[in-house]
C-alpha cells in the first residue's frame, strides 16, 4: 500500500467518523419544560440530561400592595430548604430524584439582617439534608458563589441543578 492511498484511507476514516459523531448529535431530543405564562422553561431535556432553572425559595408571607407590604422569604437556611424542595417536585416530576443531580450552582445574597454577611452554614444545613444522607448517599459536584442581589427583593438563595437519567 502506497502512502498515499494510506494517507487516502486515514482521510476517509476521519471524514466518516466525523459525519457519524454530528449525526448522533443531531439526533439528541430537546424538551422545555414550561407553561405558557412563565417568561422562562423550568427546565429544559436535552437527552437524558435534564437542566433545571435556578429556583428561588417561595415566600413564607407573600406581599400584600394594597397594605405595602413586601413578601416575607425567611433566613438562608429556610430559602435552601424551600429552592431545595422546589427541585425535588420538579426533579420527581420528570422521573428523577436528588440522587440523579450532577451538578448545582447555588447563588448566594448576604443577609441584610445579618449584617449584610453571607450564610453559608444555613445553606449547608438545608443541603446536607437532600445530599449525603444514608437515603439519598449522592452529592453532586457543587459550585456556590457570593453575588449582589437576586431577582427577587429579599431573595438570599438561589439555586440550579443539572440531573442525568442514568441507563439501566
Amino acid at each position: 500500500m502506497t502512502k498515499l492511498t494510506k494517507l487516502s484511507l486515514a482521510l476517509v476514516f476521519l471524514i466518516a467518523g466525523n459525519v457519524a459523531q454530528k449525526q448522533a448529535q443531531a439526533q439528541t431530543m430537546v424538551k422545555h419544560v414550561q407553561t405558557a405564562k412563565a417568561a422562562i422553561a423550568s427546565a429544559v431535556w436535552a437527552g437524558d440530561t435534564l437542566y433545571v432553572c435556578g429556583q428561588l425559595a417561595s415566600p413564607i408571607t407573600p406581599a400584600d400592595p394594597a397594605k405595602g407590604t413586601t413578601a416575607v422569604y425567611g433566613d438562608t437556611k429556610a430559602q435552601s430548604m424551600s429552592a431545595l424542595t422546589k427541585i425535588e417536585t420538579l426533579l420527581k416530576e420528570q422521573g428523577l430524584s436528588m440522587g440523579d443531580v450532577v451538578m448545582m450552582h447555588v447563588f448566594l445574597a448576604g443577609d441584610p439582617a445579618n449584617g449584610g454577611k453571607l450564610d453559608f452554614a444555613g445553606m449547608m444545613a438545608a443541603y446536607t439534608q437532600y445530599f449525603g444522607t444514608a437515603e439519598q448517599p449522592n452529592k453532586p459536584a457543587r459550585s456556590a458563589m457570593q453575588v449582589a442581589a437576586l431577582a427577587a427583593p429579599g431573595a438570599l438563595v438561589e439555586i440550579e441543578v443539572i440531573a442525568v437519567r442514568s441507563k439501566p
